[in-house]
């Protein structure tokens, strides 16, 4: 794997976000469609993770998204971010708060 810069690595805003809405991808078997409030900003960010998850025990997760990626459109659906997630083998599991840390909090 290639070696990332310390400058390009500071570019990157990751952020303590709260998802507010989950709900199924009409057009894609794997993705869901995840409304987040990061700080006082509600974005939308589509996630591979329905295999994983059921969207109602997504709702009131606190995560780590990555919040200034450049938007694109998945499957006719706009995502305006990134959230953080492990794999290990056929099991995934999202990169979560353990503690009442702030939404739109920054990671470091």
């Amino acid at each position: 794997m290639e070696n990332v810069s310390f400058d390009d690595f500071k570019k990157l805003d990751f952020r303590v976000a709260e998802i507010i809405e989950a709900k199924e991808h009409p057009n894609a078997d794997k993705l869901v469609v995840l409304k987040v409030r990061v700080g006082e900003e509600e974005k939308q960010i589509v996630a591979g993770i329905k295999v994983f998850y059921r969207c109602e025990d997504l709702v009131g997760k606190k995560i780590i998204v990555v919040n200034n990626l450049e938007p694109i459109t998945l499957r006719g659906e706009a995502s305006q971010g990134m959230l953080l997630a492990a794999r290990s083998n056929d099991d995934l599991g999202v990169l979560t708060i353990d503690k009442n840390i702030p939404t739109g909090a920054t990671v470091s």
